[in-house]
């Protein structure tokens, strides 16, 4: 059966991507919006009506079972939600206005319910931004919990395997493009599974920053109403109450404008970007192997690598996950840049970018996909990577010096360079040369056994320590 998908997509993620992509809609997309501010507002009403100094009745067990239900909104209810908003409902007119919309939505169901009485207590001293700030953290963690993380983590699995499989595989290192001393496969993949576990444990531990103290971030309203409650100790405990299992949590900032600054946003995205950029170099190293024959690729039966060389097997997943991660980085990038940045107590700039979060995560979850097809058609080619290391015997250069080095010899780095450097080197050339030195039989011996083989350091013991 031929995948569906939208030819008229303005953007390839709802549309060619759009397989790739999982859950992620479901995290992020309007629908989400719509119901975590459902969730906010309901869970908001319920602590009001349970909270010391606040004049507002008692719910009873059923109608706190009401509370809970309600923010499972349908997608006609998101529907619903966007008509009280852009077009009006039932004889209203439009809101304009999203959040209010959300407000009228809730009233509306809970007037059919014995909480009528009630229903001016949804929204109560509440500006938009305190329900909004709250959704994008509670988006946001879902984004990285259902999506974003296990994927790093499929990629982390990955990376271990392979530089388990290949410890000891020796592998000619080039530094400045030229070759240099050899190290094996599986330190080199061992370095990238370092690099970004550093930044998948950071991403766990991420706190995301979150506000409730209404309009100029004074309690102003709360206070005018009910002065004897502590809405500090409200707000804290209100937004903390969202926190449960791994992963990033809520915190409570207690001092802000209208709007939570994002600071936290910001090094969310800085961090993702980190691990974004860890990736991107991994595709261009595999790119690179590929194109050197170090790296094998699989042929799929009926695949096209070429319109018109049919021989090829391009790196294609490779290509792909390189470009998607620099989409991602460059929105990521943006939004670390623009969202800490708001004029006086609030402007609304922020808005229309907040809605595009789901872009940069959409990108960077096809590439992890793109990354994991790549990996699951490579191979190492352990021989290839032999041979070319025996072709260069000049990299025993440094061992060389080094050991003359401890043995006392005057200047064997410059007694090295001047055999080697510029020139073409061959083992019995470097057999040779070692004969010709002043050295005990013992040391002699010692600078034979080295080879481009088995100079590898400890590569293959750093390659098996995750």
């Amino acid at each position: 059966m031929p995948v569906e998908r939208n030819i008229n997509a303005v953007s390839p993620l709802d549309g060619r991507y759009a397989g790739k992509l999982g859950r992620l809609g479901g995290a992020i997309g309007e629908g989400a919006l719509a119901r975590c501010r459902a969730l906010v507002e309901c869970r908001y009403l319920q602590k009001l009506c349970s909270f010391p100094g606040v004049g507002i009745r008692k719910l009873k067990p059923a109608e706190k079972a009401i509370l809970e239900k309600l923010p499972r909104i349908t997608d006609d209810d998101v529907l619903k939600i966007i008509a009280i908003e852009e077009t009006g409902a039932d004889g209203a007119p439009p809101t304009k206005h999203d959040v209010k919309a959300v407000e009228y939505f809730l009233k509306e169901k809970l007037r059919r319910t014995s909480m009528r009485d009630i229903t001016e207590f949804v929204h109560f001293a509440l500006t938009s931004e305190d329900v909004n700030n709250i959704s994008y953290a509670l988006m946001l963690r879902d984004c990285l919990n259902r999506e974003i993380l296990p994927a790093l983590d499929e990629i982390l699995s990955a990376l271990d395997a392979l530089a388990a499989r290949h410890a000891a595989a020796p592998l000619l290192a080039r530094t400045h493009g030229q070759p240099a001393v050899p190290t094996t496969f599986g330190k080199e993949f061992r370095v990238f599974h370092a690099r970004l576990s550093r930044q998948v444990s950071q991403l766990k531990a991420s706190r995301i920053c979150a506000k409730l103290n209404g309009a100029s971030g004074n309690y102003n309203a709360h206070t005018a109403a009910f002065p004897r409650a502590d809405w500090r100790r409200f707000s804290r405990e209100f937004i903390e109450s969202f926190n449960s299992g791994a992963g990033p949590k809520l915190e409570c900032n207690p001092c802000t404008t209208q709007i939570e600054p994002h600071d936290s946003y910001a090094e969310l995205f800085d961090n993702l970007r980190r691990a974004n950029t860890i990736l991107l170099a991994f595709c261009q190293d595999m790119w690179r192997y590929i194109s050197a024959g170090l790296v094998k690729q699989k042929a799929v039966a009926g695949e096209v690598g070429s319109s018109t060389m049919p021989q090829k097997v391009n790196p294609i997943h490779f290509e792909n996950a390189e470009g998607n991660l620099g989409l991602a980085n460059a929105l990521l990038g943006f939004f670390s840049a623009k969202l800490p940045v708001s004029r006086l107590q609030r402007d609304l700039s922020d808005s229309t970018v907040e809605r595009n979060f789901g872009a940069a995560f959409g990108h960077g979850l096809a590439a992890y996909r793109s990354l994991l097809d790549g990996l699951s058609r490579a191979a190492v080619d352990e021989a290839a990577a032999a041979a070319e290391l025996e072709l260069h015997p000049e990299v025993l250069a440094e061992g060389i010096q080094t050991i003359l080095r401890r043995e006392g010899e005057t200047g064997p780095y410059e007694l090295l360079s001047k055999f080697t450097r510029g020139r073409a080197v061959t083992a019995a050339g470097l057999r040779e040369f070692i004969d010709g030195l002043e050295l005990k039989p013992v040391v002699k011996a010692e600078l034979r056994r080295l080879s481009p083989l088995n100079y590898t350091g400890l590569s293959e013991k750093l390659a098996k320590e995750a």
